[in-house]
């Protein structure tokens, strides 16, 4: 009887199944490759041109990437590049004979005669890592998406946290000369001269908008402050001011409060409706007929809020691409820095760890983007216990200094009147009453300075703090005018009349209502 062996399943990666069935290899270079590690070797000018390009994993050949690990050792040690330098690395790592010993080396050096077009080839060998790279995640992915066991949307935040991984490691921008820089900067200037205004994104609060002209492109803008100050309240604030005043399209990622409770808020604004009043439902007739027409402003308002409990930061820059390739947002606001994940491989890290890297990729995202990004922060519990002023400084920024050192913009808002402080501490005394403090602490590109601003606690909403805010201002502008400053040619539309007669109204108490 014929002896025969059973038959053994060989197990198959199905990282590369892809090749396997269309009968192709992976995308490879290794002419060049030889071409330049051969440079490399026989000219230092080739190192330096590509030494911050390349990795040992781009190289297809594993005897080019222990070569290339020899030179990488060799450079950071500050030591000379050459043939015997090279051979003597590799000896010492005990991988000269897997990379083909001193013949192969020799062989390399005589493949080129000088280090020109080195940066131009090493650019091909790192497109096509990046192809391999593509292959081997689509692959993987290919293969956990029929895991029925696998969370879809764990799968999705895998591929998204690896896809940002290749892009991360392998696309580096390359130094830009001067007169490049210059040109660029004078186009910049030249086109802020051309508008009318400020030269980044309105606010709408205008001592604000003076300071900063506006938020500036690119720039990562961090406002904290403790429990109960208002921060939601503020950045809600500029959101409206922007999207409906401006038409300015703006992205509200808010991981603490649902989008229908956001935008209750912003109803609460817009009509002059105490929250408590939208809370219950209990409106009069007229103040139904005020909802309805005051709401359609609104309505219109190209304001887009993502309430995704929990969002990384990896989902939060794919749905920042989209909004801004769909919609062209020109302002992006996250409510509150410390409730998001770093996602993908920093699951693991300590949460100080953690929140640098999502500070980090939050200023990333905003020069990517080119857009300001405005992120929430909580501060920690020092400036409860802190005896004397409660304002906050820069130390009081919680979990990692890494967000005092990524922020373009770091400022706090303050209401002394939480802390049952009757009097701002200046020289008038003058009352803190339905009052806070916007204070920019760090600024990269300009000045310093604490902004009074007016806070509505029943709407929820922070204010310009206009002169009739200020009895001090307020009788000095009637000295001065001859005319009663109330005076006006034009009688208000009934529309204005009755929204007026609303904002004081008795049952608007602001005492009684919680402030946001």
């Amino acid at each position: 009887m014929e002896n025969t062996k059973p038959f053994v399943a060989r197990k198959i990666d199905k990282s590369n199944i892809i090749n396997l069935e269309k009968g192709k290899i992976p995308p490879q270079a290794t002419d060049l490759e030889e071409v330049v590690l051969g440079a490399m070797m026989i000219d230092k000018k080739g190192v330096d041109e590509v030494i911050d390009i390349l990795h040992p994993d781009v190289f297809y050949k594993d005897a080019h990437r222990f070569i290339y690990e020899a030179i990488f050792i060799l450079f950071e040690e500050s030591q000379p590049v050459d043939l015997l330098t090279v051979s003597s690395q590799l000896k010492k790592a005990g991988k000269l004979e897997v990379s083909g010993g001193d013949f192969y080396l020799i062989k390399l050096t005589q493949k080129v005669a000088s280090s020109a077009h080195i940066e131009f080839h090493a650019r091909i060998i790192l497109q096509k890592f990046i192809q391999r790279s593509l292959i081997k995640i689509s692959g993987e992915i290919i293969e956990e998406a029929y895991d029925e066991a696998v969370d879809v949307f764990d799968l999705l935040d895998t591929a998204e946290a690896k896809l940002y991984d290749v892009t991360q490691g392998n696309l580096k921008r390359s130094a830009e000369t001067a007169q490049d820089l210059v040109i660029q900067a004078k186009k910049r200037i030249e086109e802020i001269a051309g508008k009318e205004g400020m030269s980044g994104v309105a606010s709408g609060f205008d001592k604000l908008d003076k300071l900063t002209s506006g938020w500036q492109p690119s720039d990562l803008i961090i406002v904290a402050a403790r429990p109960g100050m208002g921060k939601t309240a503020f950045t809600l604030s500029m959101a409206r001011n922007m999207a409906v005043n401006t038409n300015t399209p703006v992205a509200f990622f808010s991981l603490e409060m649902s989008s229908v409770q956001l935008i209750t808020r912003l109803i609460s604004s817009e009509t002059g409706l105490s929250s408590e009043k939208l809370r219950t439902g209990k409106l009069e007739k007229h103040e139904w007929e005020q909802l309805n027409v005051k709401v359609k402003t609104l309505e219109k308002a190209p304001l887009f809020i993502d309430d995704t409990p929990s969002l990384s930061i990896f989902d939060l820059r794919a749905k920042a691409r989209r909004l801004a390739s769909q919609h062209g947002i020109k302002m992006i606001m996250i409510d509150y820095l410390q409730l998001m994940t770093a996602g993908g491989s920093q699951k693991g890290g300590n949460r100080e760890q953690e929140i640098s890297t999502i500070s980090r990729n939050l200023k990333a995202l905003a020069k990517e983007l080119n857009v300001p990004v405005i992120a929430l922060s909580q501060l920690s519990r020092a400036v409860e216990t802190r005896g004397g002023s409660k304002r906050p400084i820069l130390s009081d920024l919680r979990e990692s200094g890494a967000i005092e050192q990524d922020a373009d913009i770091v400022s706090f808002i303050y209401r002394p009147e939480y802390y049952k402080i009757e009097e701002w501490d200046d020289e008038e005394r003058t009352p803190t009453q339905g009052q806070g403090e916007f204070i920019v602490a760090k600024h990269r590109n300009g000045g310093l300075e604490n902004i009074r601003l007016k806070f509505i606690g029943n709407q929820g909403k922070f204010d310009n703090l206009d002169d009739f805010d200020s009895p001090f201002e307020f009788q000095s502008k009637m000295n001065a005018n001859e005319e009663n400053p109330f005076a006006t040619k034009n009688l208000p539309s009934a529309d204005d009349a009755f929204g007026s007669s609303m904002n004081s109204s008795p049952d608007l108490d602001e005492d009684n209502d919680v402030p946001f």
